[in-house]
């Protein structure tokens, strides 16, 4: 495929709002090819083997039995799957990384934020930012599993305003060392990493730098206790003290003051890659409960019977299906874009850096999403179990406890609510996405007199995609009328930004799982998709339902009078259903083929 051919098929960052996507250029999990479905059926059976099959040793603080996992996934090549062949790892498109970081996730948080510190944080910044001496020396070590990695950012007093650390580094009298002193904290892997991502503050630098550090205790290196925790058991998790640390000169990570830099754009990696990590813990969660509802008699019948429970397992795999539509949708655009980079004569380097930047957007909307969701599953995987859930001995007590730290990962859950309103405003002040022009049609829209026609709704999904479009129309007026209003003041207004951004989100996950469906009924068949399609209405139906409350919310906050009363009705118009689903109904069918498999069976 041509450069040009590329660039004409793949939206930038946050364009989905303002320009149609077509469902034949969205990708999706069936679209993986044999070498994707090989790689996630072996990651799988690792999983299963060594994890899953020993869950309860994870919430016994055995730390040991973390690093062994690690280990035998290092030997698996399973740490190396997006580090360059270069550096002996296996050098695979993005798609691939999620796809890996997804299945290897799902069974534990303590292996899966092991493994994400180390893939992560604790490898990319030295494959992004590293110079050539640099990532030979230390990338095909951690490519391997021969030395694990962490990250040592947050301080007692810098959580998310990472730049006001106060860690120093100190250049020695013959300019052949710097000196780092100072204290971190929340670091995963401390207890078993040979090396660390360590950023302090030069002088009186502005921003922070990022040094690779040797961890030798013997260099002024010490660390406290394990911490304890209310989830992820056994991620070994320390503070790590620095007195006078002696790091060499050459181990400066990219240059003086980079070191902000570096940290955000790991993070945009990073929140993405947590999206992929809670993917495979909702469907472990829906297949146990699954099966315990099946097997679970009360009342002379099978728990899984009832409405009730019916409901909430049709909420859960629909909550996936969408999470999974819009996860696999923003990786592809994502490996695009960096292959489109690359084509343009970018190193490897700079082509994935830009690649993930531009889709910063997306990665915050997912970030939130399926954090929130995975919370909400293993809630209800608790309430399906009943008195059971609650106990230690069956495992959705520990995956409701792992899941609660993902909304607190890569920048708490309001902070990427708000990043991804304030970097779609920021795009558009750019010229990088055209927010005025669709806005002030809207906003002409809504004085205008409304068509009467009755559409035509006989495509399947039809009715959906046009509400998705008027979605949209939703978010246009709000944050339109907002940015108007407040202009560069608007990041101020922190509650406005907040339900501006659950709008957003909404919009993206069900356009994602609406695309999804579409695509797969075109080319397997509206009846191979009944239950996808089900789902995609059900997910829909209930991102209305948010949307109209958080429009509500945000346009009684900031509009008076005419204003206010014009902008209820324009939210009252781009919300209203010409046939509203059967919610019943499909909640039904989605949760009877889910019953039927005995567990999620949709990936």
């Amino acid at each position: 495929m041509s450069t040009e051919t590329i660039n004409k098929e793949i939206l930038r960052g946050g364009q989905f709002l303002v320009k149609e996507t077509k469902c034949e250029d969205v990708f999706t999990l069936e679209d993986l090819n044999e070498e994707q479905k090989m790689m996630r059926d072996s990651t799988k059976e690792f999983v299963d083997r060594e994890v899953w099959a020993h869950w309860e040793r994870f919430e016994k603080k055995d730390y040991a039995f973390t690093e062994e996992c690690m280990r035998k996934a290092g030997e698996l090549g399973l740490l190396g799957i997006s580090v360059p062949e270069a550096y002996d790892g296996l050098g695979m498109g993005f798609v691939s990384t999620m796809l890996v970081c997804d299945y290897i996730s799902g069974a534990t948080g303590s292996f899966s934020t092991a493994y994400g510190a180390h893939t992560g944080i604790g490898t990319m910044p030295i494959t992004l930012y590293g110079n050539e001496e640099q990532k030979k020396k230390y990338v095909p070590k951690l490519a391997t599993g021969e030395w694990f990695g962490a990250y040592c950012l947050t301080e007692p007093g810098a959580g998310s305003d990472a730049n006001s650390g106060k860690t120093k580094a100190e250049l020695s009298d013959d300019g052949k060392h710097y000196l780092i002193s100072g204290q971190k904290m929340w670091i995963s892997n401390a207890g078993f990493c040979q090396l660390f991502i360590v950023f302090a503050r030069i002088g009186d630098d502005k921003n922070i730098t990022g040094f690779i550090v040797e961890n030798d205790p013997s260099n002024g290196i010490t660390m406290g206790e394990e911490e304890p925790k209310l989830g992820i058991k056994s991620s070994s998790t320390r503070q790590v003290f620095f007195n006078e640390t002696k790091v060499p000169v050459e181990n400066m990570l990219s240059e003086r003051g980079g070191g902000f830099k570096i940290a955000m754009n790991a993070l945009n990696v990073g929140r993405i890659k947590l999206a992929a990590a809670c993917l495979d813990a909702q469907r472990r969660i829906i297949d146990e409960a699954t099966k315990y509802a099946n097997e679970r008699i009360q009342f002379k019948t099978p728990i899984m019977n009832f409405g009730a429970i019916k409901s909430k397992i049709a909420t859960m795999a629909t909550n996936t299906y969408a999470d999974e539509s819009a996860s696999y949708r923003a990786a592809k655009n994502i490996e695009d874009r960096i292959a489109i980079r690359v084509a343009e004569g970018n190193s490897h380097q700079e082509a994935e850096l830009k690649g993930v930047e531009e889709y910063a957007i997306e990665c915050s909307i997912l970030k939130v999403a399926v954090s929130e969701h995975v919370q909400s599953t293993s809630d209800e995987g608790i309430q399906i179990f009943g008195g059971m859930g609650f106990s230690a001995e069956a495992p959705m007590e520990s995956a409701w406890r792992d899941a609660r730290i993902s909304r607190i990962y890569e920048g708490t859950n309001e902070i990427n609510r708000m990043l991804s309103v304030g970097m779609l405003v920021k795009k558009a002040m750019r010229g990088h996405v055209d927010l005025l022009n669709p806005a002030m049609k809207v906003a002409d829209e809504l004085t205008g007199i409304p068509s009467f026609d009755t559409p035509d709704y006989s495509e399947v999904l039809s009715e959906e995609k046009d509400m998705i479009a008027k979605l949209k129309k939703v978010f246009l007026m709000v944050a339109g009328s907002a940015v108007q209003k407040f202009g560069p003041e608007l990041e101020k207004h922190q509650q406005l930004l907040m339900a501006s951004s659950d709008i957003l989100i909404q919009i993206y996950l069900a356009e994602s799982a609406i695309l999804r469906t579409e695509k797969n009924a075109k080319r397997f068949g509206e009846e191979s998709q009944a239950v996808q399609i089900a789902m995609s209405k059900l997910y829909l139906y209930n991102a209305v339902d948010i949307i109209q409350s958080k429009g509500k919310e945000a346009i009684v906050s900031f509009a008076e009078g005419d204003e206010q009363r014009m902008m209820l009705m324009g939210l009252k118009r781009f919300t209203k259903y010409m046939n509203h689903p059967n919610v019943v109904a499909l909640r039904t069918q989605i949760a009877d083929s889910v019953a039927a498999e005995n567990g999620y069976h949709f990936d």
